[in-house]
């Protein structure tokens, strides 16, 4: 079955990368889920309409239509700690946000995916769960370096590795040496490796007695500080000169790293960096005592910190935003009144529930930073396509392209509250903030998924490979 789906403002990307939003039609096929013509004029809808007589037509006025956005960096916890969170409730929570593909972290799920046949463990328990598109991180740690090639040939996007103490035991943390043998088998594949890059903070000068209060979120802060991410993206720069392996930072959060990164890309070295809605949304001026909802490793900090992670997107020093879902239970945040240990900076788990909101939390401030929706398709959507080697199916509306689409009112706002919350675990620091942009629909391989609140249907997802078919992954070095 075939569905044109129109409006007044499709964003398109001409073949130089220019984006301009215009009256369009996009005529799809529900059958393969892939886009068959774009028409920008309405001559050649009308001619469409006239020799195809009863097709269906979806017309959206004046809502944006922009490509489906893309998450590559989602904690969905399955199996093995699904009271965190679950493959059905973290993609029905993506796809309310606009986002029609995330990519799932290795760890926190028991088994993690450190191994070929954890691999597939996690495939097939995500198989008939999934209402958005999913692919899948594997991970380095102590020991598994001969695991890692069969899964680059089996379709995990990258690796993630942690520099300090993951916070879960079946995922410890990397040593320089797990690193070099690591890289070894990495070389000359098209895959990359992503870190945790904070150091161990007893090198640093960070302590937990910092401030006496561990209900304040200072004495938090100052238990990782910035040294700790300046100490561990200097190693992974090196590293990646050393080994020519394609290298990413996941979720930065200090600008004093910035001229790091800077020099690091001007000397070519293979290096992309994200940071994530809670650094661009939140400072630790504001947040409240007890509140460990705000809790997240490394730490949100301060204004003038974030105001420069805003300047580095402006001049591409960083890639791309994500939102490190990063959910646990009420219990584990110290949340729950009575426990006597509630509101403990310092115990409390370290992780933001986001993936949902971050297409609004973005855009709420866009206006002030002077980005448009152009950045917000850039960094949130085809940059983190690129890193992941879905760019040649996802991140554009175009011909061939896979028909996964978000409609977006720019203008209308709307309050987070419980009852619109997808994610299994409410708690967020977004709770009561008014968002400006509301998804109004969600489109997965041409079929409507998710509309005016409302998730449609079961799930549709499919489960992604790092640039397409399995047996097509190929040995050969191209940089992300």
């Amino acid at each position: 079955m075939e569905v044109l789906y129109s409006s007044r403002r499709v964003l398109l990307e001409d073949n130089d990368g220019t984006f301009r939003l215009t009256d369009a039609g996009i005529l799809v096929s529900q059958e393969t889920g892939k886009i068959l013509r774009v028409l920008e004029t309405q001559e050649e809808i009308n001619s469409l309409l006239m020799s195809s007589r009863g097709l269906n037509v979806v017309d959206y006025g004046n809502l944006m239509i922009l490509p489906g956005l893309i998450d590559s960096h989602v904690h969905i916890n399955e199996p093995g700690r699904t009271d965190w969170e679950g493959f059905e409730t973290a993609t029905k929570a993506a796809l309310a946000g606009g986002f029609t593909t995330i990519v799932d972290m290795p760890l926190n799920s028991i088994p993690p995916t450190t191994t070929l046949g954890n691999l597939k463990t996690k495939i097939e328990v995500a198989r008939q769960k999934i209402y958005t598109n999913c692919g899948f991180w594997g991970g380095v740690i102590p020991g598994n370096d001969k695991n890692l090639q069969e899964m680059i040939r089996h379709g995990v996007v990258g690796f993630k590795c942690f520099m300090c103490p993951s916070g879960v035991d079946e995922f410890p943390h990397v040593t320089l040496p797990d690193l070099e043998l690591a890289m070894e088998k990495l070389k000359g594949y098209e895959t990359v490796l992503a870190f945790h890059a904070e150091v161990d903070n007893s090198c640093c000068g960070g302590s937990n007695s910092a401030d006496p209060d561990p209900k304040k979120y200072e004495t938090y802060l100052k238990s990782r500080p910035d040294q700790m991410e300046i100490e561990a993206i200097q190693t992974v720069c090196d590293l990646s000169k050393k080994h020519d392996v394609n290298c990413h930072i996941v979720h930065l959060s200090t600008a004093l790293a910035l001229p790091t990164i800077r020099q690091a890309k001007l000397d070519g070295i293979k290096l992309t960096v994200e940071t994530c809605h809670h650094y661009l949304a939140l400072n630790s001026e504001t947040v409240p005592d007890a509140s460990t909802e705000f809790k997240c490793a490394p730490p949100i900090r301060t204004k003038d910190n974030q105001t420069q992670l805003w300047q580095a997107l402006r001049d591409k020093t960083l890639d791309m935003v994500v939102s490190d879902h990063s959910p646990s239970t009420p219990g584990m945040k110290l949340l729950i009144y009575g426990n006597k240990n509630r509101g403990n900076f310092l115990d409390a788990w370290g992780g933001i529930s986001s993936v949902q909101f971050g297409l609004s939390l973005f855009w709420t401030n866009c206006q002030m930073y002077n980005f448009d929706i152009t950045d917000a398709v850039r960094l949130l959507c085809k940059a983190p396509a690129k890193l992941c080697g879905f760019d040649k199916t996802k991140s554009r509306i175009a011909v061939g392209f896979d028909a996964d689409f978000c409609i977006f009112d720019e203008n209308q706002t709307f309050q987070v509250s419980q009852e619109i919350i997808q994610f299994k675990n409410k708690a967020t620091p977004y709770m009561g903030m008014q968002l400006r942009g509301v998804v109004h629909a969600t489109i997965l391989g041409g079929i409507v998924a998710f509309d005016k609140g409302i998730v449609q249907g079961g799930p549709k997802g499919k489960i992604l490979l790092r640039n397409g078919r399995e047996e097509r992954m190929k040995k050969r070095a191209i940089p992300v």
